[in-house]
């Protein structure tokens, strides 16, 4: 998740989707660790970061739910790990940088 402030404009969270569908080129996703799914309270089933696809939803707003933890004034469901941020930015760029990747929502 990352949130985008613009002078004069509602905050953005730009956050990347989460699946249980195998990615077709290896270079599109990042599977999240077995670990790290336990951690923040997510099923045993494997799953995946989609890195060329960002939705951009208005904060506070109704597209955004409360995390799984319970707490209402919270959207997060915990912190990944160091390393596995450290590949998630560096798979990222790639197709980002290779435009295989686009932003849907509100701009």
């Amino acid at each position: 998740m990352l949130v985008v402030l613009k002078e004069g404009k509602a905050p953005l969270v730009r956050v990347l989707p989460v699946t249980r569908s195998a990615p077709t080129d290896a270079r599109d996703a990042l599977e999240i660790p077995l670990a790290t799914k336990k951690r923040l309270g997510l099923d045993a089933d494997r799953s995946w970061v989609v890195l060329t696809e960002a939705s951009d939803f208005i904060w506070p707003g109704p597209d955004l739910r409360p995390a799984v933890n319970g707490d209402p004034s919270s959207l997060v469901y915990g912190v990944v790990p160091p390393g596995f941020m450290a590949a998630l930015r560096e798979k990222l760029a790639q197709p980002w940088s290779e435009r295989r990747a686009a932003i849907a929502g509100t701009e």
